[in-house]
């Protein structure tokens, strides 16, 4: 120990850390008062003062934050770690006391003097060391962490102070503990605190021995594995805590409902989890595999209503028309009642956009009391979507069919996978294949995810899809569906769907429920024809949305006006100018001229096909930006008559000596399908022989080379064009005849529908005679 010489000395405040005489440690240093003092202690003796904070939450402390007493230590080493950062090797020398601050600018320094115990060395002194000695002897036997070196230096130690430095500095483990051993003078009383905590320190290594024997003799060889749990049990115990969350969670998955096979595979990732530490990246994985088991409904199901009164109440009270629909719907209700099961049916609403697909499943759900849940496939082209990625992959879930049931929190919702038409495949897979399992009754009771990887039933889930068209289904999954078309509205059904769903709803959105609004039906007709052209209602309820926005603006801008009525001379003012014309027949009888009828995304419109003839070398021209399948019907009906022009009585010299030109108007627009076959033969024949087409009548029907038609898809669609344009006469196949039970009372009232088998039928029919 140094004598009574005061030194001055740098000082280092240190957060958290007590320094001992005699003790060799290494500690960072990054700050700049801290790092100064370190220098200068370097470029002098080395010695450096240093003294623990009163807080270790002070950042930048004064001399008011740190205690008076410290120790004096030399500088063994020293390792810079990075630009603000070292690493410094330190060894006690002497306890200390700060007599006076010297400066505190660039660094602190202090004047110091050597603490000694003011109190001999008595015989007290001596029978609390060979107390400790004793203790310390238990305390290694008990606890092997000890050095072996460290307790034959405390055995050998003759100095008392020294004596209780190197102990404290290697056995007491509280910093409270251990200020309070540095700061006490008395040498008596430091001894009497060892001795206190010492006989603490082995009184809580025998609690853990203690509890670690109750934990072993708890269990047997049988149940090595769950050695951990009951560790867990007992200090849990011990410390007077009941809560387990291993133990919550394997009750859990215990009452979930899984057969025994996939409760097994659960209980053993509980089990994989209890034996990993909580910061382990695998802990992580597999705490959310079974956050996803827990969450996902395995037996929870909804009652079914099964009133058919109440049922097609609701659906009649939601949509206009669909009888189809409605009727299948009812279907179900009824068989279910029967049989008081039944494997969900894979139903698929397909028809042109904004007819109501999606939102016909919304009131089926609402007709069974069964939740809803919507997946959108639009885009779809990552298998891993349908049936979700391994849980071993970084951010990993299952796949969104399994996303959305637990959404649903039932297991026997309205599934709606809505736009099942566009999925589409690349290199990452096909999800229409993985949709197969999903949709197929005799598999999906043991759908299996990749990140689930146990089977989950969607038996009772009732499937429903929608399309805009069935040919970009692939065969396999179609088979698996029960088709309903949807073909959209006639121009009656759309007026009452106007008048009774969609102003009601547009007043509302936009705030004119007191306001009395009237349109009528000649200006509902009107908005129809001119300014939409679709099969659904999604752009006349966008048009009745832009009259009430102008009606919303008028009443702002001070036009107290309770009584808003809209004519059809109106529809410019809030509309502006008509988005189209109304289709319309032919003025008259005109040669080479034909009127044809066709299906388009949006519904039915009339084509008029033209053909004409000039002095050449029996070339033929196609110009009207037709498709492959148009163009063939084009060959195919032109070969047709050149093989029997005798029979309709033209010169076969006509083909050789002049040119033919097929025209189809609006050439902007790509046309494309077989049924225009009638049409243009039926043109050519009125070119070639001089014979006018009559101008009310127009026809669809697909041609062969022997002359026969044959049937067509879309009747509805094109028999309401034809309506719309002022047609007479529709000639269709014969074929077609079953599909006429399906048109409107007022299309089969004002139509004359013209049934034909043979080409010659339709010449007949169309062709004035001379």
């Amino acid at each position: 120990m140094q004598g009574t010489k005061i030194e001055t000395l740098p000082m280092i405040a240190l957060r958290g850390l007590v320094i001992f005489p005699e003790m060799t440690v290494h500690f960072d240093i990054g700050r700049d008062k801290s790092l100064a003092a370190l220098n200068a202690a370097m470029e002098s003796s080395g010695n450096v003062f240093l003294v623990s904070q009163r807080s270790s939450n002070t950042l930048e402390p004064s001399f008011n934050d740190v205690y008076n007493i410290g120790t004096v230590a030399k500088i063994k080493q020293v390792i810079k770690l990075s630009a603000e950062s070292i690493r410094v090797l330190i060894q006690g020398i002497y306890r200390a006391e700060i007599i006076k601050y010297v400066k505190s600018d660039k660094y602190f320094e202090v004047d110091v003097l050597a603490v000694r115990p003011f109190t001999p060395i008595t015989q007290s002194c001596e029978v609390y060391r060979r107390k400790i000695t004793a203790m310390l002897t238990d305390f290694s036997k008990i606890d092997n962490k000890l050095p072996s070196e460290t307790l034959n230096a405390l055995f050998a130690e003759e100095d008392a102070n020294t004596f209780c430095d190197i102990l404290a500095a290697n056995v007491i483990q509280k910093e409270k503990d251990k200020l309070n051993l540095l700061m006490e003078r008395d040498t008596e009383k430091r001894l009497e605190q060892l001795c206190v905590l010492l006989t603490s320190e082995i009184e809580l290594l025998k609690i853990d021995k203690k509890i670690s024997a109750k934990v072993k003799k708890s269990i047997d060889q049988n149940q090595k594995e769950y050695y951990l749990r009951e560790q867990m049990k007992a200090i849990s115990e011990e410390l007077g805590d009941n809560a387990d969350e291993i133990e919550e969670l394997r009750e859990k998955i215990k009452n979930l409902g899984l057969d025994d096979d996939s409760k097994e595979k659960a209980l053993k990732e509980v089990s994989r989890l209890q034996k990993m530490p909580s910061s382990s990246p695998e802990a992580t994985i597999i705490r959310n595999y079974l956050d996803w088991v827990c969450e996902l409904p395995w037996k929870n199901e909804t009652v079914d209503n099964n009133d058919l009164k109440r049922a097609e109440e609701i659906l009649d009270e939601d949509h206009y028309g669909m009888e189809k629909a409605k009727e299948r719907i009812l279907e179900y209700l009824a068989v279910l009642q029967l049989t008081k099961s039944l494997k969900g049916p894979i139903l698929c609403f397909v028809g042109p956009p904004g007819v109501g697909k999606t939102s016909i499943c919304k009131s089926i759900a609402r007709a069974l009391d069964r939740k809803f849940v919507r997946m959108s496939l639009g885009g779809v082209r990552d298998e891993a979507e349908i049936r979700g990625h391994r849980k071993t992959y970084i951010g990993a879930i299952p796949g969104r069919i399994l996303y959305q049931m637990k959404n649903a929190g039932s297991v026997n919702p309205v599934f709606l996978l809505d736009e099942i038409d566009k999925m589409s495949s690349d290199l990452r897979g096909d999800p229409a294949s993985a949709m197969l399992e999903v949709l197929d009754p005799e598999q999906n009771f043991a759908f299996r995810d990749h990140f689930l990887e146990i089977p989950y039933n969607l038996s009772k889930v009732m499937f429903i899809t929608t399309a805009n068209s069935t040919d970009t289904i692939p065969a396999p999954l179609l088979d698996r569906m029960e088709i309903i078309n949807l073909t959209g509205y006639t121009e009656d059904e759309k007026v009452q769907i106007a008048k009774q769903y969609l102003i009601p709803k547009q007043k509302l959105s936009n705030g004119l429920k007191k306001t009395s609004l009237d349109i009528n039906d000649a200006t509902i007709r009107g908005i129809i024809t001119l300014y939409t052209r679709e099969s659904g209602v999604r752009n006349l309820e966008r048009e009745i949305a832009k009259i009430c926005r102008r009606i919303a603006m008028k009443l702002v801008n001070g036009e107290q006006n309770d009584k808003f009525k809209i004519t059809l001379i109106d529809l410019n003012e809030y509309l502006g100018t008509a988005k189209f014309t109304q289709d319309a027949m032919l003025s008259y009888d005109e040669v080479g001229a034909a009127t044809g009828l066709a299906w388009t995304s949006v519904g039915g419109t009339t084509l008029t096909i033209e053909v004409s003839l000039m002095r050449g070398k029996g070339e033929i021209n196609l110009t009207g930006q037709l498709g492959d399948v148009m163009k063939e019907s084009a060959k195919t009906a032109l070969s047709l008559i050149r093989s029997r022009a005798e029979e309709w009585d033209i010169d076969p010299k006509v083909f050789s000596e002049n040119d033919i030109h097929i025209h189809i108007p609006e050439g902007a627009i790509p046309k494309d399908g077989p049924s225009a076959g009638i049409t243009i033969a039926t043109a050519i024949l009125s070119a070639l022989s001089g014979r006018a087409v009559h101008h009310d009548t127009a026809m669809t029907g697909e041609i062969t080379l022997r002359g026969k038609v044959l049937p067509i898809g879309g009747l509805k669609e094109k028999s309401l064009a034809a309506l719309r344009a002022g047609i007479k006469k529709v000639i269709i196949p014969k074929d077609n005849e079953k599909d006429m039970a399906d048109l409107p009372k007022n299309v089969l009232n004002k139509l004359d529908f013209i049934l034909i088998d043979d080409i010659n039928g339709v010449f007949k029919n169309s062709l004035r005679t001379v």
